[in-house]
This record gives structure tokens, sequence and C-alpha cells, in this order.
């Protein structure tokens, strides 16, 4: 919370100089992306966050889908995105988040690069009960080099692993924050995307 409470501190000096100059100015644009397997909860986090009418590329699974995509542990699922989704939420007067979406599944990698061109950082999403599924998300911003969190979803409210085993399993750098998330609360979305931007802070600043 450091990076944004420091932000509210200087919004109001911020609005109060630019008042002297005309109108306030916009608040900054920052692109983050939320990323994982299919199925895992990140067209609901951006439902449950955004506050606009959020963008979906979704289409109905169908049987021969169906057959690829392993449906076992998300039976009530009958939509996937297909391209990305979008949704955006004003932090404070000095910043704006845009949240872009990636697919999740494997056939459709040939899209993230486009989906995150340019992003701030990026949440990963992750089911504990199919940790396998995230393995492609966690490989591609490690190689990209893109500041990244690890949010694990709390299916039914409840974590199949601890934080730590999935640490653990993901073998992700300690630096790499891991929380515990809800995708349906738009309060535990929101402090996860503060994770990903102190997180990013921290790298910039070369900490």
């Amino acid at each position: 919370m450091a990076f944004v409470q420091s932000t509210r501190q200087a919004g109001p000096a911020m609005a109060d100089a630019s008042a002297h100059h005309g109108a306030p100015r916009p608040p900054q644009p920052v692109k983050m992306v939320v990323s994982g397997g299919f199925g895992v909860g990140k067209t609901t986090a951006i439902g449950a966050v955004s506050e606009i009418e959020p963008l979906t590329t979704e289409a109905a699974i169908t049987e021969v889908a169906a057959g690829i995509d392993d449906v076992s542990m998300t039976p009530r699922k009958t939509t996937t995105t297909v391209a990305m989704d979008f949704g955006c939420l004003t932090l404070d007067p000095t910043l704006k988040l845009y949240i872009f979406g990636t697919p999740g599944q494997d056939r459709f990698g040939f899209m993230w690069k486009d989906v995150t061109a340019g992003a701030l950082g990026a949440l990963v999403v992750v089911d504990s009960r199919r940790l396998d599924d995230c393995f492609p998300a966690v490989d591609y911003f490690e190689r990209d080099g893109t500041p990244f969190a690890i949010a694990v979803n709390a299916f039914d409210g409840v974590l199949s692993h601890s934080l730590p085993a999935v640490r653990s399993a993901l073998d992700v750098a300690p630096e790499v924050p891991v929380v515990a998330f809800d995708a349906r609360s738009a309060d535990s979305v929101r402090e996860s995307l503060i994770v990903v931007l102190e997180h990013a802070l921290t790298r910039a600043r070369g900490y």
C-alpha cells in the first residue's frame, strides 16, 4: 500500500498546483495485465474490479473445445476468452489502471505479445488445484522481464495448498509476491493489483 498511499498524499498537492494552471491533470494511465491458465478467474477478476462495463471476447465452449480444454475442475464454466478482456480502475486522482486480460489456452498464446506490450506489471492468477496450468504464464513473464505477482484464487473460499507450498511448486524468485485473493471480490482484486504496482516500483528503483 505504500506506493498508493504516497500517490494519494501527493494527489492533493498536485491537484492544488495544477489548479493554478487551469483544470486538474487527468490521472496517469498505467497498463496492467491479468494472466494465467484456462478457467482460473481472470475474466471474473477484471469484471469485479472494473469501473466500466468490461470488454470481453468470450465464446461458448463447444464439445470440441471441451475435449481440448480441461473443464473437470470448472464444470459450470460455459464460455472462454478467445482474444482478451479489458477494464479500468482509477486508484486515486493521479493514477488509473487499464487492465488487459490474456486468453488462457495455449492455442491463443500467439496473442500474448500484443496484449502484454507496454504493461507495467502482471498479475498471474493461479488455481491451486491446477498449478500446472499457470506455468506458461509464469515462464512468459520471467522470460519477458515484466514484474509480476502470483494471485492464488480461493475457489469456494478454500486454497488447496498453502502459499509457501505454491511458491515452492512454482519455483519463482524470492522477490515475486505470492498472495491469496478472491477473484469475485473487487476489494481483493484491487489489493492484488496494488501488490503488483508496489513490486514494479521496487524493481524500477533497483531494490
